[in-house]
């Protein structure tokens, strides 16, 4: 099975990326070609939607953990949500995203989006 990515930039300053399939060896140069092109929209933040990814490998992790290093540098953050249980059980074991950066559905997380940009616009007055 392939890699599907759809990208969603229809709430700037935050990037969607919705992926579906599997995030391996194969399809993980895909995700970080892809990711490259978000970033340079210079995003506050980059959501992975993994509602409908089956599977991530080491490859997957590493794509991952190349746009949270990205996002890090940039004063940005990279936030998950949607996760399915076989995909955060890897997430798990190598205990790599800090907890505040995955939530259970679009609705706790467009909640705290919207909190992060009120926050912003509070410190910009």
């Amino acid at each position: 099975m392939s890699l599907t990515i759809d990208v969603d930039a229809s709430q700037p300053p935050f990037q969607r990326l919705s992926l579906g399939g599997r995030l391996d060896t194969t399809t993980a140069p895909a995700l970080e070609k892809k990711v490259d092109e978000v970033l340079a929209a210079k995003p506050l933040a980059v959501v992975f939607d993994l509602a409908a990814l089956e599977y991530i490998s080491s490859a997957g992790l590493r794509a991952i953990f190349r746009t949270q290093k990205a996002m890090h540098t940039a004063n940005g953050e990279v936030l998950m949500v949607n996760m399915q249980p076989a995909v955060q059980k890897v997430f798990d074991i190598v205990k790599a995203l800090p907890l505040k950066s995955v939530f259970r559905s679009i609705e706790e997380l467009d909640d705290y989006l919207d909190a992060m940009q009120r926050k912003a616009r509070e410190e910009n007055r």
